[in-house]
């Protein structure tokens, strides 16, 4: 993100946030904001290589801008939607 310091965080992590690593395997993410960036782990994934947010159609995020505004559902990876 740019500007991350305009994020706030409803709750004590991030909800609808998932992690993989190069094996494409996911599992939930947890997540706060330090030193202006999104700091995002799993201890299942060692070496993280993709992080989604809201990527299923059940989520719901607790991310926002400072603005009120809910930040948008987005993915750090290009890989294949099964």
């Amino acid at each position: 993100f740019k500007n991350t310091d305009a994020l706030v965080l409803k709750g004590k992590t991030a909800s609808a946030l998932i992690i993989a690593g190069e094996d494409k395997i996911s599992y939930p993410a947890e997540a706060r904001i330090e030193g202006g960036k999104l700091i995002v782990w799993n201890k299942q994934v060692k070496q993280p290589a993709a992080v989604r947010y809201v990527f299923s159609n059940a989520g719901i995020g607790n991310l926002f801008g400072k603005n009120g505004l809910p930040v948008v559902p987005f993915r750090t990876d290009d890989w294949p939607v099964e």
